[in-house]
């Protein structure tokens, strides 16, 4: 457990799966405008079953007092974050990095991949992965700032857009 600022990062339990998805849908609403009513939808209901982190080897979250006010999710592989065993990323991905709206700007979302990065180091891990879209632009950036780099062999199509592939070397990530 770690406290920054009067926030801690800790993994989920399991009475948090509702607050959770309220948590989700409210991060990422914002969204909601930028995609097709069917993607939108798919997408709503991809965050709602993420919340279970069923597939999940760490679901952290970041609390502020007792509210959840930030989360990600990490998968030991692109088989468990996406079914998607053909992308061949056998090392940990990050997926649904999420902040509040009423919490950003304060350092939550560094601060939860501090904390990812410490635990893929920890399971001896190189790489970190992830993936975005062009739209979610202040992510993208946020990830470029910290030395995630482009994979695009491992990027794919949704059915609307490419989803774009990053990775950390870990052994880089100690400036983060």
């Amino acid at each position: 457990m770690r406290g920054i600022h009067s926030i801690t990062i800790q993994d989920a339990e399991g009475r948090d799966r509702e607050s959770l998805e309220k948590h989700l849908s409210e991060a990422y609403q914002q969204y909601e405008q930028k995609l097709s009513a069917k993607r939108w939808e798919l997408y709503k209901e991809e965050m709602r079953k993420s919340a279970a982190g069923e597939r999940t080897f760490a679901f952290l979250v970041a609390r502020k007092e007792t509210e959840i006010v930030g989360s990600v999710q990490l998968f030991a592989s692109s088989e468990a974050a996406y079914g998607k065993p053909e992308l061949a990323i056998h090392s940990p991905i990050i997926r649904f990095l999420a902040v509040s709206p009423q919490a950003r700007g304060q350092g939550i979302a560094v601060q939860l991949i501090r904390e990812s990065i410490r635990r893929c180091l920890a399971i001896g891990a190189s790489t970190l992965h992830l993936h975005t879209t062009d739209m979610m632009e202040a992510a993208v950036k946020l990830y470029e700032r910290l030395g995630f780099e482009r994979a695009v062999e491992k990027d794919f199509f949704n059915g609307e857009a490419t989803v774009k592939s990053y990775r950390l070397r870990l052994d880089q990530a100690d400036r983060i």
